[in-house]
């Protein structure tokens, strides 16, 4: 689904990405780990080109979307992305949070929308806070809201920004079970966390960065029970 070739993004002198390559596949979850300043959420915004590749390739359905000639809008719109800080529209309430996107960009009806919206809302135990205000709302919901206005465009693939590092430790499984159940129901993720237990239970792969630079990806079982390199394995004995 997206293929990742010698990705570099610098800022200035600062050079925060260095020569990423890795692929993902359709309906495989990735799971991205590594200490804070290694690069992860650079990676993640390079992928929907939020951030502009400073080099390298990113293929998604064959597209190269780091080709600045290409129109990032139109493939964006198949990529869903849920940040540390939902982002919800504070003047809106939470039905027209989750319908104006589909109704202006993809062209549904307001009919059509509120009804997908609703589904949506049902399966994450939130139906009842459809006129709600985000301001009504816990960090929690409206994390699980957030999913949800993502979901509600049909993404093709869901990335995940450290989802639950801004809620409190008590919120925190409401979020971890939405994003299981998008898993199990074959969703393709990347997600970018410090949730290890969740990498471990979730991920087809885990992808370890560290100083900007791709220091091993495997199955969770290689990376976890049986890593290659000593800088893992030492950030590994300070995780878990």
């Amino acid at each position: 689904m997206i293929e990742v070739v010698n990705l570099c993004k610098s800022f200035g002198d600062n050079h925060v990405l260095k020569n990423i390559t890795t692929t993902i596949k359709k309906g495989e979850k990735v799971v991205v780990i590594g200490p804070s300043g290694s690069g992860k959420s650079t990676f993640l915004r390079c992928l929907n080109c939020m951030e502009d590749p400073t080099s390298g390739n990113i293929f998604f359905g064959g597209v190269d979307i780091a080709d600045m000639k290409v129109d990032i809008n139109i493939h964006r719109q198949k990529m869903g992305m849920v940040f540390q800080h939902f982002n919800l529209f504070p003047n809106m309430n939470i039905l027209k949070n989750l319908t104006i996107a589909p109704t202006r960009l993809l062209g549904k009806s307001n009919d059509e929308a509120t009804e997908y919206a609703m589904e949506l809302l049902e399966r994450v135990g939130l139906a009842d806070r459809a006129t709600a205000f985000p301001s009504q709302l816990s960090g929690g919901q409206k994390q699980r809201i957030a999913i949800v206005r993502a979901l509600c465009m049909n993404p093709k693939i869901m990335l995940f920004d450290e989802p639950t590092s801004a809620l409190d430790p008590e919120m925190v499984g409401e979020v971890l079970d939405v994003m299981k159940e998008l898993a199990a129901q074959g969703m393709s993720m990347v997600v970018v966390t410090h949730e290890m237990g969740f990498a471990r239970e979730v991920a087809d792969k885990v992808v370890f960065m560290d100083a900007g630079q791709l220091i091993e990806q495997g199955t969770p079982e290689q990376i976890f029970e049986h890593p290659q390199s000593e800088r893992l394995k030492t950030f590994l004995d300070k995780v878990i």
